[in-house]
Protein backbone atom coordinates (compact mmCIF):
# COMPACT_ATOMS: atom_id res chain seq x y z
CA UNK A 1 0.00 0.00 0.00
CA UNK A 2 3.08 2.19 -0.28
CA UNK A 3 1.83 3.47 -3.67
CA UNK A 4 -1.45 4.55 -2.10
CA UNK A 5 0.03 6.59 0.73
CA UNK A 6 -1.87 7.71 3.80
CA UNK A 7 -3.50 10.83 2.45
CA UNK A 8 -7.22 10.34 3.13
CA UNK A 9 -9.13 10.31 -0.13
CA UNK A 10 -6.33 8.94 -2.29
CA UNK A 11 -7.26 5.85 -4.26
CA UNK A 12 -5.65 3.12 -6.32
CA UNK A 13 -7.30 0.47 -8.48
CA UNK A 14 -5.58 -2.78 -9.40
CA UNK A 15 -6.67 -5.57 -11.73
CA UNK A 16 -5.02 -8.96 -11.40
CA UNK A 17 -5.50 -12.61 -12.18
CA UNK A 18 -4.55 -14.77 -9.22
CA UNK A 19 -4.73 -18.51 -8.42
CA UNK A 20 -7.70 -19.58 -6.29
CA UNK A 21 -6.88 -20.68 -2.75
CA UNK A 22 -7.68 -24.19 -1.50
CA UNK A 23 -11.02 -25.18 0.06
CA UNK A 24 -13.43 -22.76 -1.59
CA UNK A 25 -16.18 -25.35 -1.69
CA UNK A 26 -19.52 -26.65 -0.60
CA UNK A 27 -20.61 -30.28 -0.85
CA UNK A 28 -21.51 -30.29 -4.57
CA UNK A 29 -19.59 -27.31 -5.99
CA UNK A 30 -16.20 -25.66 -5.66
CA UNK A 31 -13.76 -23.16 -7.05
CA UNK A 32 -10.96 -25.47 -8.23
CA UNK A 33 -7.75 -24.83 -6.29
CA UNK A 34 -5.29 -22.90 -8.42
CA UNK A 35 -7.90 -21.84 -11.01
CA UNK A 36 -7.54 -18.33 -12.42
CA UNK A 37 -9.59 -15.76 -10.49
CA UNK A 38 -10.02 -12.30 -12.01
CA UNK A 39 -9.80 -9.58 -9.36
CA UNK A 40 -10.41 -5.86 -9.55
CA UNK A 41 -9.81 -4.05 -6.27
CA UNK A 42 -10.05 -0.37 -5.42
CA UNK A 43 -7.98 0.71 -2.43
CA UNK A 44 -8.96 3.98 -0.74
CA UNK A 45 -7.00 5.66 2.04
CA UNK A 46 -9.25 6.67 4.92
CA UNK A 47 -8.32 8.12 8.31
CA UNK A 48 -8.41 4.68 10.07
CA UNK A 49 -6.64 2.66 7.37
CA UNK A 50 -7.32 1.35 3.88
CA UNK A 51 -10.76 0.48 2.52
CA UNK A 52 -10.56 -2.32 -0.06
CA UNK A 53 -13.57 -2.74 -2.37
CA UNK A 54 -13.30 -5.57 -4.85
CA UNK A 55 -15.00 -7.68 -7.48
CA UNK A 56 -13.92 -11.23 -8.28
CA UNK A 57 -14.92 -13.65 -11.03
CA UNK A 58 -14.12 -17.27 -10.18
CA UNK A 59 -14.75 -20.48 -12.17
CA UNK A 60 -16.90 -23.19 -10.61
CA UNK A 61 -16.90 -26.97 -11.05
CA UNK A 62 -19.16 -29.54 -9.46
CA UNK A 63 -22.19 -31.71 -10.05
CA UNK A 64 -25.91 -31.13 -10.45
CA UNK A 65 -27.90 -31.64 -7.24
CA UNK A 66 -30.71 -33.42 -9.16
CA UNK A 67 -29.03 -35.59 -11.80
CA UNK A 68 -25.39 -35.61 -10.60
CA UNK A 69 -24.13 -34.60 -14.06
CA UNK A 70 -20.84 -32.66 -14.04
CA UNK A 71 -21.26 -28.91 -14.42
CA UNK A 72 -19.10 -25.85 -14.83
CA UNK A 73 -19.96 -22.19 -14.48
CA UNK A 74 -18.62 -19.10 -12.77
CA UNK A 75 -19.51 -16.84 -9.88
CA UNK A 76 -19.10 -13.07 -9.62
CA UNK A 77 -18.84 -11.64 -6.12
CA UNK A 78 -18.23 -8.28 -4.53
CA UNK A 79 -16.52 -7.68 -1.20
CA UNK A 80 -15.46 -4.77 0.95
CA UNK A 81 -13.19 -4.68 3.98
CA UNK A 82 -11.49 -2.02 6.10
CA UNK A 83 -7.86 -2.69 7.02
CA UNK A 84 -6.80 -0.64 10.04
CA UNK A 85 -3.38 0.91 10.46
CA UNK A 86 -1.29 -1.00 13.00
CA UNK A 87 -0.09 2.09 14.89
CA UNK A 88 0.24 2.13 18.64
CA UNK A 89 1.17 -1.53 18.95
CA UNK A 90 4.87 -1.56 19.77
CA UNK A 91 5.36 -4.48 22.14
CA UNK A 92 5.14 -7.89 20.44
CA UNK A 93 3.16 -9.42 23.31
CA UNK A 94 0.73 -6.51 23.29
CA UNK A 95 0.51 -6.78 19.51
CA UNK A 96 -0.25 -10.51 19.71
CA UNK A 97 -2.91 -10.06 22.42
CA UNK A 98 -4.53 -7.14 20.61
CA UNK A 99 -4.42 -9.02 17.31
CA UNK A 100 -6.23 -12.01 18.83
CA UNK A 101 -8.78 -9.71 20.44
CA UNK A 102 -9.43 -7.76 17.24
CA UNK A 103 -9.49 -10.85 15.03
CA UNK A 104 -12.21 -12.21 17.31
CA UNK A 105 -14.15 -9.02 16.59
CA UNK A 106 -13.63 -9.48 12.82
CA UNK A 107 -11.22 -6.56 12.38
CA UNK A 108 -8.30 -6.66 9.95
CA UNK A 109 -5.02 -4.77 10.12
CA UNK A 110 -2.35 -3.77 7.65
CA UNK A 111 0.91 -5.64 8.10
CA UNK A 112 3.29 -2.81 7.29
CA UNK A 113 2.39 -1.93 3.71
CA UNK A 114 0.68 -5.28 3.08
CA UNK A 115 -2.89 -6.45 3.50
CA UNK A 116 -4.42 -9.91 3.11
CA UNK A 117 -7.50 -9.94 0.85
CA UNK A 118 -7.98 -13.71 1.07
CA UNK A 119 -10.31 -13.81 4.13
CA UNK A 120 -12.69 -11.19 2.64
CA UNK A 121 -12.55 -12.86 -0.79
CA UNK A 122 -13.07 -16.34 0.73
CA UNK A 123 -16.12 -15.23 2.75
CA UNK A 124 -17.72 -13.57 -0.29
CA UNK A 125 -17.17 -16.57 -2.59
CA UNK A 126 -18.30 -19.28 -0.17
CA UNK A 127 -21.47 -17.33 0.67
CA UNK A 128 -22.23 -16.95 -3.06
CA UNK A 129 -21.85 -20.66 -3.92
CA UNK A 130 -25.19 -22.35 -4.67
CA UNK A 131 -26.25 -24.91 -2.05
CA UNK A 132 -28.00 -27.01 -4.73
CA UNK A 133 -26.32 -26.33 -8.08
CA UNK A 134 -28.28 -27.36 -11.18
CA UNK A 135 -27.05 -28.25 -14.66
CA UNK A 136 -30.12 -26.36 -15.93
CA UNK A 137 -33.14 -24.79 -14.23
CA UNK A 138 -35.62 -27.45 -15.43
CA UNK A 139 -33.40 -30.48 -14.70
CA UNK A 140 -35.83 -33.41 -14.10
CA UNK A 141 -33.31 -35.39 -12.02
CA UNK A 142 -32.88 -39.15 -11.86
CA UNK A 143 -35.43 -41.97 -12.13
CA UNK A 144 -36.25 -43.17 -8.61
CA UNK A 145 -36.46 -46.79 -9.83
CA UNK A 146 -33.40 -47.27 -12.05
CA UNK A 147 -31.29 -44.12 -11.59
CA UNK A 148 -31.28 -43.14 -15.28
CA UNK A 149 -31.15 -39.38 -15.89
CA UNK A 150 -34.73 -38.49 -16.85
CA UNK A 151 -33.50 -35.91 -19.36
CA UNK A 152 -31.86 -38.76 -21.33
CA UNK A 153 -34.63 -41.32 -20.78
CA UNK A 154 -37.41 -39.27 -22.40
CA UNK A 155 -41.05 -38.78 -21.52
CA UNK A 156 -42.03 -42.43 -22.18
CA UNK A 157 -39.75 -43.79 -19.44
CA UNK A 158 -41.87 -46.07 -17.20
CA UNK A 159 -41.45 -49.07 -14.91
CA UNK A 160 -43.91 -51.84 -14.07
CA UNK A 161 -44.98 -51.72 -10.48
CA UNK A 162 -42.38 -53.63 -8.53
CA UNK A 163 -43.75 -56.27 -6.21
CA UNK A 164 -42.41 -56.51 -2.71
CA UNK A 165 -40.75 -59.97 -2.52
CA UNK A 166 -42.77 -60.73 0.61
CA UNK A 167 -45.98 -60.46 -1.45
CA UNK A 168 -44.71 -62.29 -4.57
CA UNK A 169 -46.31 -65.64 -3.59
CA UNK A 170 -49.64 -63.91 -3.02
CA UNK A 171 -49.42 -62.30 -6.44
CA UNK A 172 -48.76 -65.72 -8.02
CA UNK A 173 -51.85 -67.14 -6.31
CA UNK A 174 -53.85 -64.19 -7.53
CA UNK A 175 -52.65 -64.73 -11.12
CA UNK A 176 -53.50 -68.46 -10.91
CA UNK A 177 -56.95 -67.58 -9.59
CA UNK A 178 -57.45 -65.15 -12.49
CA UNK A 179 -56.51 -67.89 -14.98
CA UNK A 180 -59.00 -70.38 -13.41
CA UNK A 181 -61.68 -67.69 -13.34
CA UNK A 182 -60.99 -66.92 -17.00
CA UNK A 183 -61.21 -70.66 -17.84
CA UNK A 184 -64.58 -70.96 -16.04
CA UNK A 185 -65.99 -67.97 -17.93
CA UNK A 186 -64.80 -69.36 -21.22
CA UNK A 187 -66.40 -72.70 -20.37
CA UNK A 188 -69.62 -70.99 -19.34
CA UNK A 189 -69.75 -69.11 -22.60
CA UNK A 190 -69.20 -72.35 -24.50
CA UNK A 191 -72.06 -74.04 -22.63
CA UNK A 192 -74.39 -71.22 -23.40
CA UNK A 193 -73.56 -71.37 -27.05
CA UNK A 194 -73.83 -75.13 -27.21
Amino acid sequence: MRQLGRQAGSALTQTRTVPAPDDLRLELIEVPAGADVALEVRFEAVSEGVLATGTAIAPLAGECARCLAPLTSSVTVGFQELYLYAEGRHDKHEKHDEQEEQDAEGLYHLDGDLLDLEPAFRDAVVLALPMSPLCREDCPGLCAECGVPLADAGSGHRHDAAVDPRWAALQQLSEQGDDKHQDRRTGAIDLQEG
